[in-house]
């Protein structure tokens, strides 16, 4: 019979397992963040709902490591030159949203009865945003090279900051009231405290890279992700042992590897790990939720967290507006804001730890700092979608003057520059529109003149000059957009050629029923190259490997001249699939493999020596 011991953490790593599997995609099924996913499964785990893990306490240092690594990251993106360019957004807007968030809502909570030492933990926790949930948002909206989102990772990464400076502090703060000593015992807690940083630093400076490079040579990936772990979890401890934050320590390996070369192999190996760890910990936060602790202060937390959820969107957003953001982007990055920090759970019990706060106070502070992080993703989302759906898109005035050229293209993005670039080169008469107003202005930096208008309006091709246009080339995107356009010259303008860019084989056999009089689809002609030169890479001479890709280009040809006029399922039976066959080494049988190569594509057979095409193009 097995020993109990060995197994009785298994219904413990099952269940995390089961939780986050279950609830983590049914909330992004939602469109919501990951983390509520966490949070959910842990209330349900917990002790409060289903009750199958009764201790979360248990679990917690093992998942604060998942803080320790995220902290480790955030060290590891602080180069120097990134800094410097985000100085005045870091500095700025971050210092002051820290601070007045900060004072603030100390202040409510000594109104309240807490301590000041209480009041200021309280404050910085709450006033702390979660980095981990705003970053993904972000990286949901693909909003991660925006405006606001660069200002809201300036504040993000200002916040990571202080949270090395706010671990010192605390630990100060709970020394405030102590006997004659206390003082003299600080002092020296933070005499240890500079040692351990001073012995980090000169680690990382003369030690880390030098360690780094001897176990890159022994070629062992698992030997470099254990020394990762190594660094990260001693500089943690040591800075655990000295007094301080395990966290700390992490960030400052991470800084001090920030410019290493082996920082991206670093990220790599952590990654997986900080995902795990981070989710663990969120369960545990889930799972620390006392419901009958939030029945019993049921109106005071229903108060408080839309309150503070707000009135950190509200500080946010007058910080960036006042520091010239649009209003609409100011409140995007509020919101993003808005949930309270993943280090409020460490933070928070820290200060239980030293004595600033009670156990109650600390249950409702940690309380509300999970419900802001249930209800701040969803807010978000909503006044994202209620600011998106409200506020007009930028225009510019519809100027035709001038416009009337022998070929009108219509769409701007890289399709169309490169067909105006072989127009201009033979100076042709083009005009060109477009309806994105930032890409109108980034061409006009570099002499293009492009006429702001929709190219699915018949006003629009009118005022262009389509009467008198000898060729349309529509370079749009859009397949619904493209047809319509189509559809609109056939009927108005019959006597104007149409060539148009097709976006796959279906939308490429809809233009040629609409008898439009060139279609391309936009990869097809690229993707030939490409294998052209592969192919000259096997060995093959340029006319050889030029015979093969004319060969691919003739079965293309007749596979849609089949299905347009019989259908897709077609031409998989009536045009013969190429086999792949082993390639012959062209340098020592190159003349046989051209032979080869012509007799099958003279032939018109179905197998060509080098490769083939596979499926037909969707």
């Amino acid at each position: 019979m097995a020993d109990v011991s060995h197994t009785s953490y298994l219904p413990a790593i099952l269940t995390f397992c089961a939780g986050a599997v279950t609830a983590v995609p049914l909330f992004r099924r939602l469109g919501q963040s990951a983390v509520l996913g966490y949070l959910a499964a842990g209330i349900v785990i917990g002790p409060s709902v289903l009750a199958v893990v009764k201790d979360p306490d248990a679990i917690r240092g093992t998942a604060e490591i998942g803080v320790v690594l995220l902290l480790f990251l955030v060290g590891l993106e602080l180069q120097p030159s990134r800094l410097y360019s985000m100085r005045k957004d870091i500095l700025g807007a971050g210092l002051a949203q820290m601070a007045l968030s900060t004072g603030v809502i100390g202040l409510v909570a000594w109104w309240f009865g807490l301590s000041a030492g209480g009041s200021f933990a309280v404050g910085l926790a709450l006033a702390l945003s979660a980095t981990s949930i705003a970053l993904q948002l972000l990286e949901e909206r693909g909003d991660g090279g925006e405006t606001y989102g660069r200002r809201t990772f300036s504040i993000l990464l200002f916040q990571d900051i202080s949270i090395a400076p706010a671990l010192a502090v605390l630990p100060l703060l709970a020394t405030t009231g102590a006997e004659n000593n206390g003082s003299g015992q600080a002092l020296l807690g933070l005499g240890f405290a500079l040692l351990a940083v001073a012995i980090i630093v000169l680690a990382g400076r003369y030690v880390l890279n030098p360690f780094f490079r001897i176990l890159a040579k022994a070629g062992a990936k698992e030997v470099m992700t254990a020394a990762a772990l190594l660094i990260v979890l001693g500089a943690a401890l040591l800075m655990e042992h000295v007094g301080l934050s395990m966290a700390m320590g992490a960030f400052l390996a991470g800084v001090l590897l920030a410019d290493s070369h082996f920082r991206h192999e670093l990220e790599a190996d952590i990654e997986p790990f900080r995902g795990v760890l981070l989710g663990l910990f969120f369960m545990a936060v889930g799972m620390s939720l006392d419901l009958k602790l939030v029945m019993d202060n049921a109106l005071l937390l229903a108060l408080a967290a839309p309150l503070l959820v707000l009135f950190k969107i509200a500080v946010a957003a007058a910080i960036l507006r006042a520091s010239c953001s649009t209003t609409t982007e100011a409140i995007r990055a509020g919101a993003l804001l808005s949930p309270a920090g993943e280090f409020a759970f460490v933070l928070l019990p820290l200060a239980l730890s030293l004595g600033l706060l009670n156990p109650q106070q600390s249950a409702i502070a940690t309380s509300l700092a999970a419900l802001t992080m249930l209800i701040g993703p969803i807010l978000a989302k909503l006044i994202d979608i209620w600011l998106l759906g409200h506020s007009e898109a930028e225009t510019m005035e519809e100027d035709f003057d001038g416009a009337g050229g022998t070929v009108i293209v219509v769409g701007f993005g890289r399709f169309g520059q490169v067909v105006t670039q072989a127009l201009l080169l033979q100076h042709v008469d083009v005009t060109i529109i477009d309806s994105d107003v930032e890409r109108i202005r980034s061409a006009a930096k570099f002499g293009f003149k492009i006429y702001y208008g929709d190219g699915t309006r018949l006003d629009v091709l009118r005022a262009a000059g389509a009467d008198k246009a000898k060729i349309i080339c529509v370079c749009i995107d859009n397949r619904e957009a493209a047809l319509r356009i189509v559809e609109m010259v056939k009927a108005e303008f019959p006597t104007v050629r149409l060539h148009v860019r097709a976006y796959d084989r279906i939308h490429a056999i809809d233009l040629m029923k609409a008898n439009v009089d060139y279609q391309m689809r936009e990869t097809f002609e690229s993707a030939l190259g490409f294998g052209r030169v592969t192919l000259e890479g096997l060995g093959l001479t340029y006319d050889e490997a030029s015979l093969v890709i004319d060969h691919v280009r003739d079965r293309d040809a007749q596979r849609m001249e089949i299905q347009f006029t019989e259908g897709i399922a077609a031409s998989l039976t009536k045009v013969p699939r190429v086999t792949p066959e082993p390639l012959i080494k062209p340098k020592a049988k190159s003349k046989a493999l051209t032979q080869e190569t012509r007799e099958v594509i003279e032939d018109g057979g179905a197998e060509v020596a080098v490769g083939g095409v596979g499926e037909p193009e969707r």
